[in-house]
């Protein structure tokens, strides 16, 4: 059973008001009298031009509280992403919350081996084919590396492998500049061109901010170029606690804080009213090892709390939710997923990236854990539906009538209810263990990989009509 998307979060909130003010006015400090490095030429002159303080020899660029808060108005508080169906489009804003897939893994483990090996096109496609299908992964975030691509070739490759095989709204990083533009102009023709691309948007791009505070040369070329050409842009920060931003939590929102807003100024200064999305995808690093962690519950924490800095700007939020570090679909990857996801969720992020499919610090796609991932995100948003009070569901009239020791199952009020209340899982068992070991004793990694199979043996997505295929061939280089 699916829940319906844009559910409504918020009733998780790990900073105080006080507390939230404290970062917006240490940020600006930091603004002001700190900055940022720019390594990106025309990046610099665009900032000189606005009004910062820029040293071109450093490659330092400060701004004044005032122009921070200036120019952060112009992004817009309400962003909808688009599917090519209709039914998938996104409403980001406020607290509504959506849960997709991440991005990307080097690595998958085979369906059919269950061995890990590294990820091609196939698997891109492939898997939105299975995504297409999983109604409680609201979007595709293109989740794999193509290994087999020269690198000018990725971009639109990946981009056209997502949107031919599932019609929900798909985002990418990009790598290429040629391959960034090349993206657009394939997401354009399928859109009915650059103006309708940028009215109804069927795709978005990531672009990194560096930690720490660091707009570099390539991602900031990158976010440049999307801002011009007015397509929705995520901008992430990816900083670590104790390794590049404080070991502190709090020390670390202040930080991702900085940094995203870096990107959303950038952003705004190339193009007012560009559709920004302020984004995380930090963690800790684990002090044991120095390494990056993507199941820990501070991961969530972190993103809850940047959840709540997004919203005191009103800018819609990317957040990081969902990922385990453990190397298979097992008990470990269960419980990380669903404690981040969860805590996330409920904070009220709009879109949550990562939480379907991976595995292995992020470096590692399942197709058996987006069943198993798609199961539990229905649990969460149902979760964040709550309870549902009115005179109807208090059931007074029902308990009246029933009685001691009545039976409500006959009764209308049951039927009524009966396929709203409840989240049905697919995955989980719920047999008594006679009839579960007579259908086999398997447990939920086996019953997901059947569920995968059979799905990417039946179903077919929504095609790319064939005139708007041979276009997109005929008209962009690289095409595979």
């Amino acid at each position: 059973m699916a829940e319906a998307k844009g559910q409504i979060g918020g009733q998780y909130q790990p900073l105080s008001q006080s507390s939230i003010e404290r970062i917006h006015q240490a940020t600006l400090e930091v603004f002001e009298e700190v900055g940022f490095e720019v390594h990106y030429a025309p990046a610099l002159e665009i900032f000189a031009e606005k009004g910062a303080t820029v040293d071109r020899d450093a490659k330092r660029v400060r701004l004044s509280r005032q122009l921070v808060e200036k120019t952060i108005s112009t992004a817009p508080s309400k962003i909808v992403l688009y599917g090519r169906e209709d039914k998938h489009n996104l409403d980001l804003e406020g607290k509504k919350v959506h849960l997709g897939t991440g991005g990307t893994a080097i690595n998958v483990l085979d369906l059919e081996t269950g061995e890990k090996r590294l990820s091609n096109l196939e698997d891109i496609k492939q898997i939105a084919r299975l995504v297409d299908t999983l109604d409680n992964i609201h979007f595709y975030l293109l989740p794999v590396f193509p290994h087999e691509l020269p690198q000018e070739q990725i971009d639109v490759n990946r981009f056209y492998a997502g949107l031919a095989n599932t019609t929900k709204h798909v985002t990418g990083g990009v790598w290429h500049p040629e391959g960034a533009r090349n993206a657009i102009k394939l997401a354009s023709i399928i859109a009915g061109g650059h103006e309708e691309l940028k009215k109804r948007p069927i795709i978005s791009a990531i672009c990194c901010v560096i930690s720490p505070l660091k707009l570099d040369k390539h991602y900031t070329e990158l976010m440049t170029i999307v801002a011009e050409n007015g397509i929705p842009v995520m901008v992430p920060s990816e900083a670590l606690c104790g390794a590049t931003s404080p070991i502190t939590l709090a020390g670390d929102v202040l930080q991702v804080n900085i940094e995203t807003l870096a990107g959303v100024i950038m952003t705004q200064l190339v193009n007012p009213g560009t559709p920004v999305i302020y984004g995380t995808v930090s963690t800790i690093a684990d002090p044991r090892r120095m390494s990056y962690t993507s199941g820990a519950v501070e991961m969530g924490l972190i993103n809850a709390a940047v959840a709540q800095m997004a919203q005191f700007y009103k800018i819609p939020f990317y957040a990081t939710a969902g990922m385990s570090d453990s190397k298979l679909p097992d008990v470990q990857a269960g419980y990380e997923k669903m404690a981040t996801t969860l805590l996330v969720a409920m904070a009220g992020a709009n879109y949550i990236h990562d939480s379907a499919g991976l595995l292995e610090f992020a470096m590692t796609a399942s197709y058996e854990q987006y069943v198993i991932d798609n199961e539990i995100n229905g649990m969460v948003m149902r979760a964040l539906r709550g309870v549902e009070f009115n005179e109807d569901t208090l059931a007074l009239d029902v308990i009246k009538a029933v009685g001691p020791t009545g039976n409500f199952f006959e009764q209308a009020h049951t039927v009524k209810h009966l396929r709203s209340e409840f989240f049905f899982p697919k995955v989980s068992d719920r047999l008594p263990r006679e009839e579960w070991m007579e259908k086999g004793a398997k447990d939920g990694r086996e019953r997901a990989r059947e569920i995968a199979k059979n799905t990417l043996a039946t179903h077919q997505p929504v095609p790319i009509p064939p005139e708007i295929d041979r276009k997109i061939r005929e008209t962009i280089p690289g095409m595979v």
